[in-house]
């Protein structure tokens, strides 16, 4: 049963877990923007061969391709439970330590990079083909073309997908409270689960409803803001 004034006991525990958990996501979040924005760019290139003008040049693009979908796949395959645990030496490494927010910043980034590079390629590929080969028969630039053409005919596209790799990482971030990350997943273990605490498993479970909603509401009306179609 919810006890209102054991949680007004708890409000301070329950306010630092929610920072965690913002700084968890807020922190992986900039690295997979920084890191999978342009991955997926360069699978949807490659994987097309846009700007790849003799045979020697489509052929690059199909090994770069073939390495890259390998390697995304590969880490996509693993749950995240378990590349959570495999990558504590390599936290240990960059962090200095396997425990808390930033720790578990690097397993949430490794976790979230391939699935939001396969995202951004899903997006681009929705572009229509006319306008790309339009702007590379007016003779522009790769770089023109992708901050002209690609970015803003797919920008609605990629904020869905920034919206749905928020969402992925408030999961993730859950799960990492089951070996001490920190954040609201750790706060349902501790209390909701070791404790049997009822109260404090019910408001975890609300909070994480809430600020999924509030994401998602959010994307999906910044998204129809910016549709070009």
């Amino acid at each position: 049963m919810f006890d209102f004034a054991h949680f007004t006991s708890m409000l301070p525990d329950i306010w630092t877990s929610f920072g965690q958990t913002l700084l968890m996501v807020g922190i992986s979040l900039v690295v997979v923007l920084v890191i999978g924005l342009p991955l997926g760019l360069l699978l949807f290139i490659t994987s097309h061969g846009f700007f790849a003008v003799r045979n020697s040049g489509k052929k690059v693009n199909r090994i770069v391709n073939n390495v890259l979908s390998f390697v995304i796949n590969f880490v996509r395959s693993i749950p995240y439970i378990i590349l959570l645990v495999a990558l504590i030496p390599l936290t240990k490494v960059f962090i200095g330590d396997t425990t808390g927010p930033l720790a578990v910043s690097v397993s949430l980034s490794v976790a979230a990079i391939p699935f939001f590079a396969r995202l951004v390629e899903t997006s681009l590929k929705e572009i229509s083909k006319g306008v790309i080969e339009a702007a590379i028969a007016a003779g522009a630039s790769p770089w023109l073309i992708i901050k002209e053409v690609l970015l803003p005919e797919a920008k609605s596209g990629i904020i869905q997908g920034i919206t749905m790799t928020i969402i992925s990482l408030i999961a993730y971030s859950a799960m990492a409270g089951t070996i001490g990350g920190g954040g609201v997943g750790d706060l349902a273990i501790r209390f909701g689960y070791y404790r049997y605490d009822d109260t404090i498993m019910i408001t975890t479970i609300v909070i994480l409803v809430i600020l999924v909603q509030a994401v998602q509401i959010l994307g999906d009306t910044i998204a129809k803001k910016v549709n070009r179609k």
